[in-house]
């Protein structure tokens, strides 16, 4: 029983922590379709300044992969729960700065430059976030029941979004569009100094992870190499799975939560409020499905879940952006839970499933490098090239295209790699080199 009372401790300082980064990383996204374009690049039209807010956008993800590297590195020697305080401590400082930022029309050039740095800074902390909030759990759970516990993490994204989108979505409906530009959308950054502040105090309580303590017990009186090396000499193939697997799931989460509400307000001229509301009642439905598909890869393998939702996101691509077109919001909800289903197939199982590639003096940077390089080649580049189709072709088919090319990647990826369920995370110490 007290196993299962630390098990639950654990996941829940996980889960509050990892909704608290994400909503500071979110909270961007939802800005920089709404009002980013129109306060820090004001002298475009409104579509190539919403390109141009999305490219600082995806600056952010630039940062990712050598914030997987840095927190990876030091996580694997000295332990996944420090990392894991300074990422959370990280991402709040940034967030909280980005809502005291003063805009274009105040100090010109500098209002963007700003807001980039600060997004590389986001960009690094979540790059180090989820590697650590997931192996934390995925090292204290039960080897049977490992996909259920290590999805609860993932859950915290969802989670994020959710408070995101609710608080644009109630500053949207209380303000005039004027008032939400002038002062209304610092709000929630502003408001993610509070979050911090909750999530610190429970991450401080956790217990460090047991597997790791383990593997460094033994692996004191050895010489090891640096994680990074080890993972791209020994790893090679697990990384280009890991990386080829989260492009359906990457791109597709972004397309789903962030483009559309551009693709909603300007293409389709619709209020902005239906989108939002309308990815917060899906994100509520992905908060929900996200443990169970983890729990059904316990049962049935992480493979078959995976492929599911790989496949899934690839065929529902084109579903999706009919139903957008039909401009009512009940489609449009439909649209977005359904796809947000699907991407849960992927997102449940892939903690376990990616900490199970790797060796425990490894995990950290192992699982952070492929998944934060995906990033850069996936969720970043995402809204991007859907708004450049846009804008080039006028429709969605070639945004829908595209996004089945990502899925068919992640399909490929998937089906030529092993299925991990049954691995032992303590019979995988990580290489070492002895001292003489």
């Amino acid at each position: 029983m007290a196993g299962r009372s630390n098990t639950l401790r654990v996941v829940g300082a996980s889960l509050a922590g990892t909704t608290v980064e994400w909503y500071d990383f979110y909270i961007y996204g939802t800005a920089a379709a709404l009002v980013f374009n129109k306060l820090f690049f004001p002298a475009s039209d409104p579509l190539v300044g919403t390109l141009l807010a999305f490219v600082t956008y995806a600056i952010g993800f630039l940062a990712r992969p050598l914030g997987g590297v840095v927190f990876g590195h030091y996580g694997d020697r000295l332990g996944r729960k420090k990392l894991l305080v300074a990422s959370l401590l990280l991402m709040g400082l940034a967030t909280f700065a980005m809502g005291l930022l003063p805009t274009y029309a105040t100090i010109g050039i500098g209002a963007p430059i700003l807001l980039t740095l600060l997004r590389l800074v986001q960009g690094f902390a979540v790059g180090g976030e989820w590697g650590g909030a997931v192996l934390i759990v995925s090292e204290h759970g039960s080897d049977r029941h490992r996909g259920f516990w290590a999805s609860w993490p993932q859950a915290g994204v969802p989670g994020g979004n959710i408070l995101a989108s609710a608080a644009m979505a109630v500053l949207s409906a209380t303000q005039s569009n004027e008032d939400f530009l002038s002062w209304g959308w610092r709000v929630p950054f502003l408001f993610s100094g509070v979050l911090v502040l909750i999530g610190m105090w429970i991450r401080l309580t956790i217990a460090e992870s047991p597997v790791f303590v383990e593997a460094a017990e033994r692996a004191q009186g050895t010489v090891e190499r640096p994680p990074i090396s080890v993972v791209f000499t020994r790893y090679r193939r697990e990384i280009l799975i890991t990386m080829g697997a989260r492009f359906a799931e990457n791109a597709g989460y972004y397309l789903i939560t962030a483009f559309v509400l551009v693709y909603v307000e300007q293409h389709l001229g619709l209020d902005r409020g239906l989108a939002l509301n309308a990815v917060l009642i899906g994100s509520a439905i992905h908060f929900v499905v996200i443990p169970l598909w983890g729990a059904a890869s316990d049962r049935f393998g992480r493979r078959p879940v995976y492929l599911l939702g790989a496949a899934g996101t690839g065929v529902w691509a084109f579903g999706f952006f009919a139903l957008l077109d039909l401009r009512s919001f009940g489609a449009i909800t439909l649209a977005v839970t359904v796809g947000l289903v699907f991407h849960g197939a992927m997102y449940g199982p892939q903690a376990a499933y990616f900490a199970e590639m790797f060796g425990t003096r490894v995990r950290y940077s192992g699982s952070s490098i492929g998944y934060q390089l995906a990033s850069v080649f996936a969720g970043s580049l995402a809204p991007i090239i859907a708004t450049a189709l846009l804008a080039a072709y006028g429709g969605w088919l070639a945004i829908a295209v595209y996004l089945a090319a990502m899925s068919l990647i992640s399909v490929v990826a998937v089906a030529v790699s092993p299925e991990t369920r049954h691995r032992d995370l303590r019979a995988e110490p990580g290489p070492v080199v002895r001292a003489p």
